[in-house]
Parts: structure tokens; sequence; C-alpha cells
């Protein structure tokens, strides 16, 4: 598969990307060549799938929970279960499997081709897109049982330790870092979560910080000072779940640019090469023998460099690659996709837009919806009025 004429992220440079079984093969200027199995494509972006360095994917069929701002995520915990049992205990209905395979969509929908889940492990199968699970799991110092002995245990001491580490505004949240940090007598290697009360030294001690902004305003009215914490540990870009932040990571991408915390050239980092180089992975870069992870989308009207990459939205996807296989693509994509196998993809719409997403998401949305009829998907599947 050779995609022509595409525009990289951030440059506007027209290339030409070979796709050869899961890697990419060759990366040259664009050709006005009419190669056999050559898809040319129009006024479209190209950039490494995006990698969501934090997610729940059994916890994004919940709406958002909280009503006013925290001082941090103990008393956001305890709040929610108080307030909000009943909502809670009709999500927790569907089975997790269930949960789970809806979180692999809304990522995809995204253009998420890696995601990394926190939790328990989800049981499924890389079908989709690459579920990251290859670390210890651990929530968080006030939340995990255990947890002193479990960052120290010998078992799975080569894996880095993901947790939630300072997601709060007061001195409970800061003191919590020290704790993680002066307990982990092996050094093992720490990835945050949030990290919203983290100082520079406490920075230092991390092997990475995954920024979640829009978590952080929801909760907290406040999020990580990723301008200076960036000099000291490799920031990533995460979305956390449905319960504190928006299913669109592209929204969550705007906000975190509005923040000016980062430059457009840093921010987009986040979800690739940085995110790669923390989980050891062999994606985040377009570039000859990297894994074919790749994205397509409609540059909007009036864009160009990043601009055009942070406009994006769902509906703006032409294609998804995961691994060499196409995972999702546009209706106008259809013509030119002519060895696809339409039965393997669901039809769907995205703000009235027609895409193709491989797997059966109708039947999974309407077994979700046996169990919880409140259910409330952000795409349709039946054609718009």
């Amino acid at each position: 598969m050779i995609l022509d004429n595409l525009k990289m992220a951030g440059t506007d440079e027209p290339v030409s990307i070979a796709v050869t079984g899961t890697k990419i093969t060759n990366i040259a200027a664009a050709s006005d060549s009419a190669d056999t199995g050559k898809i040319s494509l129009d006024n479209a972006l190209v950039f490494p799938g995006l990698i969501n360095s934090h997610d729940h994917l059994d916890f994004n069929l919940f709406p958002r929970f909280g009503n006013k701002t925290y001082s941090n995520y103990t008393e956001w915990g305890k709040h929610i279960h108080k307030s909000y049992k009943s909502e809670i205990d009709a999500v927790l209905k569907v089975p997790v499997a269930l949960r789970s395979e809806w979180g692999v969509f809304k990522n995809l929908l995204c253009g998420v081709t890696t995601v990394v889940n926190h939790g328990e492990p989800s049981g499924l199968k890389e079908e989709l897109l690459s579920i990251f699970e290859e670390t210890q799991c651990l929530h968080s110092v006030h939340f995990q049982k255990g947890w002193k002995f479990k960052l120290n245990s010998p078992f799975g001491a080569k894996i880095p330790v993901n947790i939630h580490v300072g997601e709060g505004d007061d001195w409970l949240a800061f003191k919590e870092i020290d704790q993680l940090t002066n307990w982990n007598f092996f050094k093992r290697k720490l990835i945050g979560v949030h990290g919203v009360a983290m100082s520079e030294s406490q920075a230092k001690k991390f092997e990475a910080l995954v920024w979640c902004p829009e978590s952080n305003f929801y909760l907290l009215d406040k999020t990580a000072s990723i301008d200076i914490l960036k000099d000291h540990t490799n920031i990533l870009f995460g979305t956390d779940s449905t319960l504190t932040g928006g299913w669109n990571i592209w929204e969550h991408l705007r906000l975190a640019r509005r923040t000016k915390l980062l430059s457009d050239a840093a921010l987009y980092d986040t979800l690739n090469k940085n995110a790669a180089k923390a989980w050891k992975l062999n994606c985040g870069e377009l570039k000859t023998g990297a894994d074919a992870d790749l994205v397509v989308a409609r540059i909007k009207k009036g864009t160009t460099g990043f601009q055009s990459f942070f406009m994006t939205d769902p509906a703006d996807l032409l294609l998804v690659i995961h691994r060499g296989n196409i995972r999702l693509f546009d209706e106008t994509m259809l013509a030119k996709l002519v060895d696809i196998d339409i039965k393997n993809y669901s039809k769907v719409y995205v703000n009235d837009v027609c895409k193709y997403v491989q797997g059966k998401l109708p039947a999974l949305m309407a077994q979700i919806t046996e169990y919880y009829p409140q259910a409330s998907f952000p795409v349709i599947t039946t054609q718009p009025d």
C-alpha cells in the first residue's frame, strides 16, 4: 500500500508513504507516478497514530461525576461514591469486557492506535489497536492497598510502575509524591499520572509524567506546571476516562494548547515519540522500519502546519491504520480502497459523517444498552436525516 500526496503534520511537506505488512517501508517526496496500489489523496494530513498514555478502558461509559472544585482526588472519590452511588451501580451492571471493548472503540474513533490501560488487565485481544499493559499498575498512594509492598516486590521489577500521583492542589497531594519516591527502595522506573502538585525536584525522580489537563481542570480547576516540569522529566499525554473528561481526545488537546504550557511541537511529541520512548514502542514516528501506525485526516480549510493537526476531529479522519491494517476509513475513501473487504466493517456516523469501522460496533452498542439503557454514545448507526 502506497499513500501519496500527504502533508506531514507540522511541516506541510507532501510525502508518499509505503506500507508493507506491518511496517513503514519507505517515505519519499510525493510523486505524480501511477504506481499500482497507490492511493493518492488531496488536502490530507498524515501523522503517527496517537498514543493515549492514560485511560481506564472499562470506565468510558460513565458520565462525568462531581459538582464542585476538589482539593484532591481522595475528596472527589469519596464524594462521588456517596452522591452518585445509583448512577455508578447502573454502569457497573454492564460486564467489564463490554465496557472495555467500548473503551477501545472510543479511542479508535479518535485516531488512537495505542492506549495505555490503567487498572486490571483488560483481557482483550489487540485486534483494533495496541493495548499497552506491560506496567505494574498501582492506583495511588491513598487508594492502593499494600502499595509499599507491591512497589518493592521483586516480581515485575523490570517493568515500570504506572501510578496516579500528586492529583490535587493541597499538601496531601504534594506529600504523597515524596511518600512514593521515598519508598521506592529499588529505584524502579516511575511513570506518574497527573502530577498537579509536583515540584521540579520531585519530577526528576520520575521516568515520565502523563499530563491529563481536561481531567485536572474538571476536578481541581488547575493542572500540572508542565512548562516547568518538562525540563525535568518526559511529558506524555492522556485522556483519563469519561468520569472526568469528554470522549474526544482532540478536545483535550485543544484545551492543552490553550494553556500555552507547551509549544505546538512539544505538545505534538507527547502523543507520539515521547510516549514511544517511555513505553519502549516501535511506533510514534513516521520513519522506515517503524510499525505502520498512522492516521490520515482531512485538512480543515484555512489551516496549515500544526494548526491543521490540532484542529482535527474524529469526523475528519480519513484512514486509521494500525500495524498496516486499515481499522477505520471515511466513506469518501471507499472507491480508493479496492482491496477492502467491507464485510469486516461496521457503518457508523460521527457528527453526521459516515465512517467504516472494523468490528461489530453497532452490535456492541446494542449489547451495552440491554444492560444500561441510559448509555450515550458519540456515534449513531443509522443515517442522519
